[in-house]
């Protein structure tokens, strides 16, 4: 068997970014709940508007039952790696996906992973 010990080039690696944040389970699901905040979380419009500000931080450590420390190095992930921005409102961070970067890593995604030689593109068996 061989194995490939290719080093990371920088485009490389702001592809995987994301995969990595998203091998966790809970931050996965906090991203898929964030598709629909008025779904899975309070929301109150005269506080925040949950799609342009986003959700409180504290919400999504009640939804996910994790300590906030964890919640909040969870969501910190995310944002390193894109998916999310924040956005302060006093004294809370609010979260809201980044759908154009999500967008964008998508469309990456199936250029990588699915181009074969001669412009084709692998299909599911």
């Amino acid at each position: 068997m061989t194995t490939y010990d290719t080093p990371a080039t920088g485009e490389l690696l702001a592809l995987l970014e994301p995969l990595k944040a998203l091998a966790n389970p809970v931050r996965f699901q906090v991203l898929q709940w964030l598709a629909e905040p008025e779904a899975h979380f309070p929301v109150d419009p005269a506080v925040t508007d949950p799609r342009a500000v986003g959700v409180c931080v504290s919400h999504i450590q009640a939804k996910t039952g994790l300590a906030q420390s964890t919640v909040s190095a969870y969501m910190a992930v995310l944002e390193r790696a894109g998916l999310v921005r924040s956005t302060r409102v006093g004294k809370w961070t609010h979260y809201r996906r980044d759908e154009e970067r999500i967008a964008s890593l998508v469309e990456e995604f199936g250029r990588e992973l699915g181009a074969l030689p001669g412009g084709g593109t692998a299909r599911r068996g």
